[in-house]
């Protein structure tokens, strides 16, 4: 079944909300990379629900959003060998990365 982001208290799940720091002229570099990873490596892993990827405008930061079916699922990806060079390479880029995982608790629409 092909699941995309849903921002729901109800949905379950986990969500990994990763904030890098970068230099402006490497934020399309960790875009690109992440984006890459995302496309040849995270999808294909059990539980991947999603990843979406957002850049500031200033140019000093890269957010992903990931969502995950469990927490069991994203923590089995951390434990892959493949998943982890990508993240070296991606820490690589970076001045600084802070990674957590969340639970969704409210939304509110206009």
């Amino acid at each position: 079944m092909t699941r995309s982001s849903t921002i729901d208290p109800e949905n379950g799940g986990v969500t990994l909300i990763n904030v890098y720091e970068v230099e402006p002229e490497k934020q399309a570099e960790l875009v690109a990379l992440l984006s890459d990873a995302t496309d040849t490596q995270m999808r294909h892993c059990k539980g991947f629900v999603s990843v979406n990827i957002h850049s500031s405008l200033d140019g000093s930061k890269v957010i992903n959003y990931a969502q995950w079916a469990t927490q069991e699922d994203f923590e089995a990806m951390l434990k892959n060998n493949d998943a982890q060079a990508q993240m070296k390479r991606f820490a690589a880029v970076a001045k600084s990365v802070s990674p957590a995982l969340y639970k969704v608790n409210a939304v509110h629409r206009g």
